[in-house]
This record gives structure tokens, sequence and C-alpha cells, in this order.
């Protein structure tokens, strides 16, 4: 969706930044008349006319968006010059419901803007629009210039030039090279009429009414019909996000799955926005054929190994309505075959995001485990330590922390002292072997690494005789950080800095178990909000403490999230060196799917301790 961010301070803004890196040149004359959209364009990411007033540019309108806080229209100039790096298309911003119908021949006056979707300091690129428009209909009913056909042969494999060192690594100033780079042939085409055609869907549709597909079918593709997040260095070039022209009130737009097909042609302005980048706002759109994707269900664990396994279930409270509860349980008995342990993230208080100093959840806990027993799985008991109020993030006054369930009937835990919010848990060795002095209890909360984060959970559980430490985790998640489609190449990732600290923070605990024991069995999982090949990750196995445990599965079936077209891994379950004899699994059931319990699939290990 577009921001409906004021303009005229983003463009300030934007201007400022970039004139003080020497990206940009002043605006010119104090007016431009004779101007054609290809010369406000110009050949970088910044119009040559930033801030100039310019009168009677031609062009054939292509869309119009009348609702939202970006209102407007798209046209187009039917006679292009033969520089690719300059586009033919333009938005015109005109903050109420367009004048205009799609064919009409417009001249179009105005002031010369770049507009930042989500403000200049999300380091995004631009949109080049007209502000404070007059319009002119000249005629109606004209054809519209042919779409530019966006394929596999016409993107090209390298995603993105570096950025100028000194500038924050921006590519605002860099002449575009739409042969060479994706980002930069998209951005030739900013605005420009545009399709796709017969494309698969990589990004389920979300709430907003938007889906992902890519015009490469064989761009690290997977058997589900997803396209795998690789690498910092395989942003997946054929990734392009589709909405619709009409609001989705008037005209609901199609539901669609990872792997289905989007028939036809596709066709609409190539826009930008915060929420994806490039995006073709389709005044035609192919029609959906459903592949047929399936939800997944793990292996039932055999009498003698112990499944554990980490499910985010996204602010779950009882403020959500019987049916999530519900849904949720069922795939905890259905999809998951009632695992011994789970992890779970986001369990909110007893009132969910009222932000009234609640802290216990012990209401929600016990409508889940109810919805479980209801399912037909087992009665689960459960473990956590309260938070204090607001301190560990997400919703505010939502006081979501991480809590154990497990299957009394086939694992014990072991209780020892009393933990607080505030506490730390340490290790401490009883006759050679390693101990917790709090279990459940929390590990090391004044550490600065968890400030407004989940603080991480450990307990101790016994199976069979033998013990078992679980470690469950929420690391602190990605807002902030720059996205794919930033000025800046590469994009700039604050967040790591804090997921850093707090992987070395759990590492060094596993770390002191492994000191009085060094074959004791230690599981660390949960949403840790990071990449197998991130830092964060490489911390975690730092010095061979833990194995990723998902990098036993093929390299195509290592995810537990789709974002932005993109397969990928936020969801872990690691353990030490002496866990061998495991089974691992993702269990896909939501993810990919535009009907989801969560935006997160379970993980899911197996094995004999």
């Amino acid at each position: 969706m577009s921001s409906s961010l004021p303009r005229t301070a983003a463009v300030s803004a934007l201007v400022s930044l970039a004139l003080a890196g020497g990206l940009v040149v002043a605006a010119g004359p104090a007016s431009a008349a004779g101007v054609r959209i290809h010369g406000i364009q110009g050949t970088t990411r910044i119009s040559p006319l930033v801030g100039t007033p310019v009168a009677d540019v031609p062009g054939v309108v292509t869309g119009v968006r009348a609702y939202g806080g970006s209102k407007g229209f798209w046209f187009q100039d039917p006679h292009p010059d033969a520089d690719p790096a300059t586009s033919e298309g333009l938005f015109v911003f005109t903050g109420s419901a367009p004048k205009v119908a799609v064919g009409d021949s417009v001249k179009v006056s105005g002031t010369v803007d770049e507009y930042v979707p989500g403000g200049a300091a999300s380091g995004e690129q631009s949109v080049t629009e007209l502000g404070s428009p007059q319009v002119t209909v000249v005629s109606s009913g004209n054809p519209l210039p042919a779409p530019v056909r966006i394929t596999a042969r016409s993107v090209p494999a390298a995603y993105a030039p570096h950025g100028v060192a000194g500038t924050g690594d921006s590519i605002n100033g860099l002449r575009l090279r739409p042969r060479t780079y994706a980002l930069d042939y998209y951005e030739s085409l900013e605005g420009m009429n545009v399709s796709v055609t017969n494309t698969r869907v990589v990004g389920a549709t979300d709430p907003y009414g938007e889906l992902w597909v890519t015009v490469k079918p064989s761009e690290d593709a997977n058997r589900r019909g997803g396209t795998v997040y690789g690498s910092y260095d395989e942003q997946n070039t054929g990734r392009v996000q589709i909405q619709q022209q009409a609001s989705t009130a008037d005209s609901p737009f199609p539901a669609a799955n990872v792997g289905d097909r989007l028939r036809g042609t596709t066709r609409g302005p190539l826009d930008f926005n915060q929420y994806g980048g490039y995006t073709i706002v389709a005044g035609r759109l192919g029609t959906v054929v459903d592949k047929g994707l399936k939800r997944e269900v793990t292996a039932k664990q055999k009498p003698g190994q112990l499944a554990v396994a980490t499910y985010n279930v996204e602010n779950l409270a009882p403020t959500d309505p019987q049916s999530k509860f519900d849904s949720l349980a069922s795939a905890v008995v259905q999809n998951l075959s009632s695992p011994d342990i789970l992890s779970l993230e986001e369990i909110q208080d007893n009132d969910g995001a009222k932000d009234d100093g609640t802290v216990s959840a012990t209401q929600t806990v016990r409508e889940f485990v109810d919805a479980i027993a209801a399912a037909g799985g087992p009665t689960y008991a459960w473990r956590s330590v309260d938070p204090q109020n607001d301190k560990d993030g997400g919703q505010p006054g939502g006081n979501i922390r991480n809590v154990f369930l497990y299957n009394p009937d086939r694992v014990s835990f072991v209780d020892r002292g009393t933990a607080d919010a505030t506490t730390p848990t340490q290790v401490v060795a009883t006759h050679g072997k390693p101990g917790l002095t709090l279990s459940p209890g929390r590990i090391d909360p004044a550490n600065p690494a968890w400030n407004d984060s989940r603080k991480p959970l450990a307990g101790e559980f016994t199976f069979r005789g033998r013990t078992v430490f679980l470690v469950s985790d929420h690391f602190d998640s990605k807002g902030g950080d720059e996205s794919l489609t930033s000025q800046h190449q590469p994009p700039t990732r604050s967040s790591e800095v804090q997921r850093l600290a707090q992987a070395q923070a759990v590492n060094s605990f596993v770390k002191d178990i492994r000191k009085v024991r060094k074959d004791a069995e230690v599981v660390v999982l949960g949403d840790l909000n990071d990449f197998q090949f991130s830092p964060a990750l490489a911390a975690l196995r730092k010095g061979g403490v833990l194995n990723d445990d998902i990098d036993s599965l093929p390299v195509p079936e290592r995810y537990s999230y789709v974002y932005q077209g993109n397969t990928q891994t936020l969801d872990h379950i690691l353990t030490t060196p002496s866990i061998k004899d495991f089974q691992y699994d993702s269990v896909h059931i939501n993810a990919e799917f535009a009907q989801q319990d969560s935006d997160h699939d379970p993980q899911v290990l197996r094995f004999r301790p």
C-alpha cells in the first residue's frame, strides 16, 4: 500500500540529504516549459528537475487510484525517447479522487517532487511525481501505450549496483543501467504501463490485497512453488508485487497461495511503495489458478523419541476469537502430531494489547491448553516466567513471552527455585552434572542485549531418565532494517547488532552447561528473527557449541516464513553435538497460505536423548 505521509516534508528531506551527499544537482530554471516525461524522470533515480514547476506535460492516462492516502493517476508519453534509462511514465499526486479516466489524453502542469514512501529516514528510494497539479483533458478514449513486458529475459540477474562511498552507499545519483541491474531496470520503468504473463505466485495474498509473483520460474525455486532466499546476495530478481487499481472494498482481491498461477496477462503502471518496492498496480489482473497446495503433517514421534517444537503463535491472547485458538490447537494435534514439548512465542497477557499493567498470561495459556485437549491432544502442563510490564517489546501492553508446554504423560519438568523477571538462572554443577539454579528461569535478563526484547526462557526436562535442557528464544525483530529495495546498497541492517549480542549471550549460556558436562543435551529453539547465514546464527554456532538442525534439510526446504516473495528461515532449532540421531521437519502450514493461523511455520525435532 502506498504511504500517506506528508509529501512536502519528505521531498524536502530527500533533496537536502541528496544534495549533502553530492548526489543530485539543484533544481534548474524557475520553471520548465516544453518538457516531456522522460525529461522529468531523467537517467538517475532523482529527477534533474526536482522542485521545479513544469507546464503542459503531455501524456495518456494509464491508471487511476481513487482511494487510500495516495490518490492520483499515472500518465505516459506515447512518444518515447531512445534512452532505455529514462522512464516514460509518471505519477500525478492529486490528494483527492482524480477527475480523469484511463485513456484520457492530458496535459499536466505542476511541481516535480521526489516522494519517499515511509519518509527519508526509512532509507527507501523515492518516487518521482508531479504535485499541486493542474490537469487539462485534451481528449478521451485514446489507446494506451503498449505495456512493457517484464520477463525472465528482460530482468537482469544482478540485483543492484554498490552505492557511492561517503553517501551511506546511496545509489540515487548513479546513472541507471537497466540492462545490468534489476533495481535499475525496474526504476527505468517507474510509472510506465507494464505487464507480466502466466506467472507463479511466490507470496500469498495478504490482508491488504496484494501478492507476489516471479517472472523467473527457475530462480531458486522449490517443490512447493516458492522462491528461496539463500543469502544476502541472492535477492531473487524476478519477484514483483501485484496490487489492483480498484479498491478491495469495491472489487475483492483474489486469494492465492504460493505455487498458484496468475494465468493470463496482468497489466498496469509500475509503482513503488514502502511495503515491497516495485509494484504493478493492475488495471487488468490475471486469473488465479489454484495448484492445490496442501498443509503439511509431520510424523508422529516413536516411543523412544522426544519430539520438541517451536511455534510463534502471533500475539495469541484471550481477546482473539475462539476460532484462532481452535485452529492453532488443531494444528498442534493434527499437523505437529502432538509434540512432547512446545516452545511457544508471542503469548500475550490475559487482556491482550490493553496497556493496563497486567502481565499474567494464565488465562491465555489455559484457553490454548484446553483447546488442544478438545482437539484430541494431550492435556499439556506449562511453565513460563512473567515479564516486567512493557519491557519485552511487541505490542504495547501485550507483554509477549515464551512459554513451554509439555505432555506430563511423557516428559517431566524439573522445577527448581522461584523465578521472576529480573533474576537470572545460572548453571551449577552437582556431582558432575549440570543443573539450573532456576527452572524455569530467564537467561541474563539484565544484559542490555535484551532491552525491549524477549528474554530467553530456560528449563530442565527429563525424558526416560535423561536430562534435556531447553532454551526458548524470541530474538529482536528486524524492525528498522532497510528493505532490499533501499536507496542504500547494500541495505543497512541495523537490527543485526542486537540479535548478535543476544546470540552471544545464549552461546555463552550453552557453553556454561557444556563446561560441566561436554555431552550435555541442550536444545535452543524459537523465532530467532534471522537467517541461517546471518551473523546472529554464526554467533550461536560459534565454537561448535550448537548445530542449526534445519541445515539437515535439502536447501530448498530450509524455510519457515515468506516475506515479499522470498521464502526464508526465521525459526530454528539448534542442538548440541551430543544430539546426533534426529529428524527435523519444517512443517509448512502457514507462511505459504493466504489463510493463516500465524505468519510463521512451526519447526519439529524428533530425537533419542
